[in-house]
């Protein structure tokens, strides 16, 4: 049995007898082995929090950006060792693991970059004669300590979406990782601690989901980032209405191909791995498939084509593109839900199958409108094709879902792509590409059932602050 991983509370070191072993999804084996914090070190975690935040606030700029920095720096030394834990614990292909690490160092490069410049603005108040020799200076400062609840699919990455502009902005923040990959959660916490932040700035606290609660109900921990389904996201929301709460939710993402696109195969490469590229377990991977009618008969062979010639299998393999599902339990649900629309008369073009956690790459067509499938996240590797009378039709039915993160539109008419961007109602609109696109330092986000808020480095450090304006008097302008 491998060594046990230590949990970090206000930046030190420690273990329970709780003991969490973590494996593979894959094949089972065990890939580390760590503990849940006990109610004692959780309370000593927050306590931390709630106590150094006056010291956090005021860290000069050059220590934050050093700290970060050094995570960043970190991250890529131990890229393999990073890359190759991020992919045993969580299951996806060696080649989106590393993705994810270099991704996770970049997200920590820009927060330091964002942190040295978040200086606030000068504002001139003589604009009015009755404010005549004033000015404002707006600054922001933080909320206060952060609750970061993280899932399972991006184990890293999306825990650095938390971390990272809560340090760049001087307010403490404690973890919560996913149960199921609380490893690189860790490994994070081991390179912070390696910084010379001041104790108490972060902890990483492993606990089961059902004492998720009573953080979120904490008064000491006034603002809450969480990303996950949406149920939970809801739940937290009406726990909590006081706090800020920003909610990185669920999706189930449209891919529209334009009358006008013409390379069908680019389209059909980028759909079928996107949407198959975490075993679809992405609020960005591709869900729904839209074509114009005129290119339908010519694409949707090709689709089909990249989907059956994406290589599946042992997600350590270098050439893996598709891995398992996080549990098997979550494999059999999107068996249920494509049997399901089966019987409701949906076509399957490929795919299908279930072995264990893992399930077939699958393309549905003639998909009913009420099928889980085609209405409600899938979080799994399925894509519903179908058709549509004019590219007007298809972004009308990117807008009919009770989700809007992001769509991608594939177009090469300029004036089609600012029409999508003013219709559909998505937080992100990617032009010629898939809707799975992510820069980490742009605003990232959806709205209706996807949550609210945005991550990307500078909109999280806004959503973590508060602006305080200071007048100044008497001043020869």
């Amino acid at each position: 049995m491998a060594d046990q991983t230590p949990f970090w509370i206000a930046g030190a070191p420690e273990s329970s007898d709780d003991l969490v072993v973590v494996r593979n999804p894959y094949d089972g084996r065990v890939v580390g082995q760590t503990s849940n914090a006990t109610e004692a070190q959780v309370e000593a975690a927050v306590a931390a929090a709630a106590r150094v935040a006056p010291v956090a606030a005021r860290l000069p700029a050059a220590a934050r950006a050093a700290a970060l920095d050094h995570v960043s720096r970190r991250l890529a030394e131990r890229g393999d060792e990073v890359a190759a834990l991020i992919s045993g614990e969580n299951g996806k292909p060696l080649m989106w693991a590393k993705a994810e690490l270099n991704r996770a160092v970049s997200t920590f490069r820009w927060a330091a970059e964002e942190a040295r410049r978040f200086a606030g603005e000068l504002m001139r108040l003589d604009t009015d004669p009755a404010a005549a020799g004033r000015m404002a200076v707006v600054r922001r400062f933080p909320k206060g300590p952060v609750l970061g609840i993280s899932p399972f699919n991006f184990p890293l990455n999306l825990v650095a979406h938390k971390v990272a502009p809560a340090i760049a902005v001087g307010a403490p923040i404690v973890v919560k990782p996913a149960p199921a990959t609380p490893l690189s959660a860790l490994l994070l916490g081991e390179l912070l601690a390696e910084t010379e932040l001041p104790a108490g700035i972060f902890s990483v606290v492993p606990v089961p989901n059902d004492r998720a609660a009573a953080l979120v109900a904490d008064p000491r921990l006034p603002v809450v980032s969480f990303t996950g389904s949406g149920p939970v996201g809801a739940s937290i929301q009406q726990a909590v209405p006081h706090k800020h709460v920003t909610l990185e939710l669920g999706g189930n993402a449209a891919a529209v191909v334009c009358g006008d696109y013409a390379d069908l195969d680019w389209a059909a490469q980028r759909i079928a791995l996107f949407s198959n590229y975490q075993a679809g377990q992405s609020c960005i991977a591709v869900q729904r498939v839209i074509v114009h009618r005129d290119r339908l008969e010519a694409f949707v062979p090709k689709l089909v084509a990249a989907v059956q010639a994406l290589k599946v299998g042992d997600p350590a393999a270098a050439d893996t593109q598709v891995g398992p599902l996080i549990t098997e339990a979550a494999a059999e649900r999107v068996e249920a839900w494509v049997a399901e629309a089966v019987a409701a008369g949906a076509r399957v073009l490929t795919g299908g199958v279930r072995d264990g956690a893992n399930y077939a790459p699958t393309v549905l067509v003639d998909v009913p409108a009420g099928a889980k499938v085609a209405c409600d996240e899938v979080f799994g590797p399925v894509l519903v094709v179908s058709a549509a009378d004019s590219d007007d039709d298809a972004f009308a039915a990117v807008n009919d879902s009770a989700f809007g993160l992001q769509a991608g539109v594939f177009t090469r008419d300029l004036q089609t792509a600012f029409t999508a961007h003013t219709v559909l109602q998505v937080g992100g609109v990617i032009v010629g590409d898939v809707p799975s696109f992510r820069a980490d330092q742009m605003p990232y986000g959806g709205v209706k059932g996807s949550g609210v808020g945005r991550e990307g480095l500078r909109s999280a450090m806004d959503d973590y602050t508060d602006p305080r304006v200071l007048v100044l008097t008497g001043l020869a302008l």
